[in-house]
């Protein structure tokens, strides 16, 4: 195989199984662990990729359908990364499951493609698309007003949809989360989706990377006390798990070496 063959081979693997460490992709290659740095860092410098730690994620301009969505998609990667990796070790095969329309439900989607015959609903169009891709699921997008970014749907229509939806778990993330009023967003039909999901929802799982603590939003969807398990990142500040704590909020702080849930 040549190196050009190897590295076309390599962006094949990352497309279908985003996430790999450089171990596993060195395994799936039958190379070096070294060469496969040697190909993440060309791979980097010609534009097709961005190096993370331990790996890398595809920065290819028609991954998405939209600009607004690959901009949230590129901030904090490494986060959202750990955090849908553990998140997604809760979702079996034949859940019924929801996630919201977020870049960290995007990664959580992507982390599934492993997981059969899960009955997932979402408003989010590229959280439909990757696991739609898998034909053992059925993937229901959830009908109502297309939102101005073309990257989710929200409005009274889906807000019935869901309410006659029975659903195992439900995954979200927030624009902005504090210990007094919980999860927030920017956009109130958002939020208003999210609260009526949460109500269809036998367990709520917040994924919030630690650069949203103590932003707090317009709106409010999830209280301290609905969400069964928070996810968040090693950049947790000491401060902000005792105040998790001190609100009884179960929390595990993900990282490369998953640190042990409080």
């Amino acid at each position: 195989m040549t190196t050009y063959e190897r590295r076309q081979s390599l962006m094949e693997i990352l497309r279908k199984q985003p996430g790999l460490r450089v171990p596993e992709l060195a395994k799936a290659l039958d190379v070096s662990e070294g060469t496969v740095r040697n190909d993440l860092n060309a791979l980097e410098d010609e534009g097709r990729l961005r190096r993370v730690h331990g790996g890398a994620v595809l920065n290819e301009h028609d991954e998405f359908q939209n600009t607004s969505f690959m901009r949230r998609y590129k901030q904090n990667v490494a986060a959202k990364l750990a955090i849908a990796r553990e998140a997604a070790t809760l979702v079996n095969d034949g859940d019924s499951i929801l996630l919201d329309a977020s870049s960290t439900s995007y990664f959580l989607a992507r982390e599934l493609f492993g997981r059969n015959k899960l009955r997932v609903m979402t408003n989010g169009f590229e959280v439909a698309r990757e696991l739609a891709q898998n034909t053992s699921n059925t993937v229901i997008l959830i009908g109502g007003v297309v939102n101005n970014d073309s990257s989710s749907v929200t409005g009274l229509l889906s807000e019935q949809i869901i309410a006659e939806m029975h659903i195992d778990k439900a995954f979200f993330s927030c624009s902005g989360f504090s210990v007094e009023r919980g999860m927030t967003e920017v956009h109130f039909e958002e939020a208003q989706l999210k609260r009526k999901a949460i109500e269809s929802s036998k367990q709520v799982f917040a994924l919030i990377d630690a650069s949203k603590f103590g932003k707090e939003d317009l709106t409010p969807f999830a209280r301290p006390v609905q969400i069964t398990h928070l996810f968040t990142d090693s950049s947790i500040t000491e401060e902000w798990k005792t105040r998790l704590q001190w609100a009884n909020i179960p929390f595990t702080a993900c990282s490369e070496n998953p640190v042990h849930p409080w």
